[in-house]
């Protein structure tokens, strides 16, 4: 049952598809180009939040002809900003939706893992997935993220402060982050994904600007579908699971596709400027949706 709390932070929930990608189309649309934060470079230092991240990318995947796709090599601008987000103390926190309990999956994370950097270490567990040809450079990124982490930690003092408006991050624990292959086109979702023999589901999925072209549409919608399903077969009465789903605005076409298939089987929420975090309000390019299964 979904809470009145949420319902009212969430707003009016969107009817009809097609009234929201004209909506957002209709907008004033700064250029992103294809969105990439430097597709040239084989390593970014970024900060999310009080963490300076070292993230490794390649260039050369990303340019090459591999079948099923290269989208995940490299990092896109909409990742940071979604991580700064969804680290701060915003409505998920507030509403208890997550918690230092929480166990949360994301879905195409692509070589970098920074939505699970900064977002492990204030709940109970998170699950990076993606296809295999991601997997190593992941790992890279975690390690020694980890690794910067503990020595960054060693020597801040502990009366140190988070700045203004997030959540400290300075706890990264190896143990509550986890990646995993998993092919929206030929695996299946089970409960073996969280990687913990005493919990079933997730409390939220995650997928962040996976949505590019058609046909990768209905597979992952499914598999959205298939992740917040574990929650009813686990225990139909704990609250359900969350799909947040953040994105580039880029064709309408793909976006109302989409849109379309999600809306079939979730409700859906856009959420409101009063809820995001400056460069993702309206008029930058970028929207965040949440799904609740009908």
């Amino acid at each position: 049952m979904i809470s009145s709390m949420l319902l009212e932070a969430l707003g009016e929930e969107i009817d009809d598809p097609g009234t929201e990608s004209f909506l957002l189309f209709s907008q004033s649309i700064p250029s992103q180009n294809l969105g990439f934060v430097d597709s040239k470079a084989t390593l970014l230092e970024l900060t999310i939040g009080d963490r300076d991240l070292t993230i490794n990318q390649s260039p050369t995947i990303l340019s090459s002809n591999r079948g099923g796709g290269t989208t995940g090599a490299v990092v896109w601008k909409i990742t940071p900003l979604f991580a700064r987000w969804i680290t701060s103390t915003n409505f998920l926190f507030k509403l208890g939706i997550l918690d230092r309990e929480s166990a949360v999956l994301e879905l195409g994370c692509g070589i970098s893992g920074i939505i699970g950097l900064s977002l492990a270490p204030l709940i109970g567990s998170y699950v990076l997935t993606d296809q295999d040809y991601v997997m190593k450079l992941l790992n890279q990124n975690l390690i020694q993220n980890r690794q910067e982490t503990s020595t960054a930690s060693k020597g801040r003092k502990s009366s140190s402060k988070p700045k203004r408006g997030t959540i400290s991050t300075t706890s990264l624990q190896a143990s509550n982050i986890a990646a995993r292959p998993l092919d929206w086109e030929t695996d299946e979702v089970t409960a073996s994904l969280t990687g913990n023999d005493s919990r079933k589901s997730f409390d939220a999925v995650i997928a962040c600007d996976c949505i590019y072209n058609d046909a990768l549409i209905s597979p992952l919608v499914q598999t959205c579908v298939d992740a917040c399903t574990l929650r009813v077969a686990d225990d139909p009465a704990k609250k359900p699971a969350v799909c947040i789903v953040a994105q580039q605005l880029r064709s309408s076409e793909v976006f109302e596709g989409w849109l379309n298939e999600f809306h079939k089987a979730f409700q859906v929420w856009r959420l409101p400027d009063e809820e995001l975090i400056a460069g993702l309000k309206s008029d930058s390019g970028f929207v965040v949706h949440i799904g609740i299964l009908r």
